[in-house]
């Protein structure tokens, strides 16, 4: 499916879905307390779908009331050992992928994980060796889905590079579950404040561990387990990044309810970098409000630990009068594409001039945009931020394969549409 979009002063209020981080981490929690628990304001979105259906697969039982803002998770039948094999989709979510694989060797029987032609494509060798250094069996032909894991883990010590957070994340919630204390090294961690969410949940829940303060070494007593809770999901930065950035190409002022100021999702993070670009922020209660400047600066922005925003912020970075670099994000062509990569070839359809890096990008001052066709390559993300760039560009920008945006933010257009105003006179 395609959409064109035309320029326009997009302003208003929107309110933004709940954390699919926080959402995804919040049902394999339950599933795995074997109680009941209550999460509000979870995310319903493709990929917790495909989390939920993983976790009803292995005996959880969901019920959400009747306007769906709240859901009751019976995990009470989720057996603790299982005798027979089991094959689980993740579908296209990464996140359920890498933390449900060790939590899943904890039922004691082959489970075999897969997901789609996407998901086939990450990376997760280091994640399944790590494992196997812990006690699990592993089948795989590769390093990447399908592969067939079986517990328990026994314990013990691996050391393992995380170029993505969600390997130590994984670690980190299965350990518990482990028949004995476990010790993870970690000389390489990128997207550090997705770790933060993942030990808030521990804390949560009591679990005993011990990590330095660089988050590069990590004891987890075994022989733990999770208890059921009560939850409130608070609303995703991530899914709010885009109207951030809408705000700072239109020039105009958006406010987004939904969220909470010191909120530990790292993808906050993006309000400092509109801010050093000259956007004003503002925090209300469960609110933030940002103002697009007359003139977006340039400059120099390290987004290792929010390798997310990176389509969003390239877009905005057309509009800025100097030259904007973004560095250290080389995971970003290990998501469900090559971010770099792509937001290079799609931003120069439009007139960008672009110099990619290994690690990063450098998106030039002085050119100017002009309409054209440009594919969303079926990533969320590369969809959402350029339906964004279309406000600020004249003429009719059209987008091909826009259905992937429901991965994380179904409601993304209602939401998008509801924002815009008359024709953009900034152009």
């Amino acid at each position: 499916m395609e959409r064109t979009f035309s320029s326009a002063k997009y302003q208003g209020e929107v309110t933004v879905p709940g954390s699919k981080s926080q959402t995804i981490r919040a049902y394999l929690i339950a599933t795995f307390s074997r109680g009941i628990c209550i999460v509000s304001n979870a995310l319903e979105s493709n990929d917790t779908n495909s989390c939920r259906k993983l976790c009803e697969q292995i005996g959880a039982k969901f019920t959400f009331n009747d306007n769906h803002s709240q859901v009751t998770i019976d995990a009470s039948r989720v057996p603790r050992g299982l005798t027979k094999s089991l094959r689980v989709d993740c579908e296209n979510s990464g996140t359920t992928l890498y933390l449900a694989t060790g939590m899943l060797a904890s039922l004691g029987c082959p489970v075999t994980i897969t997901g789609d032609k996407q998901l086939r494509k990450r990376p997760v060798g280091a994640l399944l060796e790590a494992f196997r250094g812990l006690g699990a069996t592993i089948l795989s032909e590769g390093d990447f889905p399908p592969f067939t894991i079986k517990g328990p883990l026994k314990g013990g010590s691996v050391s393992i590079e995380c170029p993505t957070s969600q390997y130590l994340s994984g670690l980190l919630l299965s350990c518990p579950l482990a028949l004995s204390r476990s010790e993870i090294t970690v000389p390489l961690l990128y997207e550090k404040p997705y770790v933060g969410l993942t030990l808030g949940w521990l804390d949560e829940q009591h679990i005993h561990y011990q990590i330095s303060s660089d988050w590069q070494h990590a004891i987890i007593e075994g022989k733990q387990g999770y208890k059921g809770f009560t939850s409130l999901v608070p609303g995703d930065y991530s899914s709010a990044s885009f109207f951030f950035c809408l705000a700072a190409i239109c020039k105009s002022t958006i406010t987004v309810r939904g969220l909470v100021r010191d909120d530990a999702q790292g993808d906050r993070k993006i309000l400092d970098i509109l801010s050093q670009m000259g956007c004003m922020v503002s925090y209300q209660k469960n609110s933030v409000t940002i103002t697009g400047p007359d003139t977006l600066e340039g400059g120099v922005f390290d987004l290792n630990a929010i390798p997310d925003a990176l389509p969003a912020l390239a877009c905005t970075a057309c509009f800025a009068r100097g030259d904007v670099t973004f560095t250290n994000v080389g995971q970003a062509r290990i998501k469900e594409t090559d971010r770099i990569a792509v937001m290079h070839q799609e931003l120069e359809k439009l007139g960008a001039r672009i110099t990619e890096r290994d690690d990063g990008m450098t998106i030039h001052s002085g050119m100017r945009l002009h309409a054209s066709a440009v594919e969303g390559h079926d990533d969320h993300r590369i969809i959402m931020a350029l339906s964004i760039i279309s406000a600020g560009i004249q003429g009719n920008t059209t987008i091909r394969g826009i259905d992937a945006a429901k991965v994380t933010f179904p409601t993304f257009f209602t939401l998008f549409d509801s924002l815009r105003g008359t024709q953009n006179e900034n152009l």
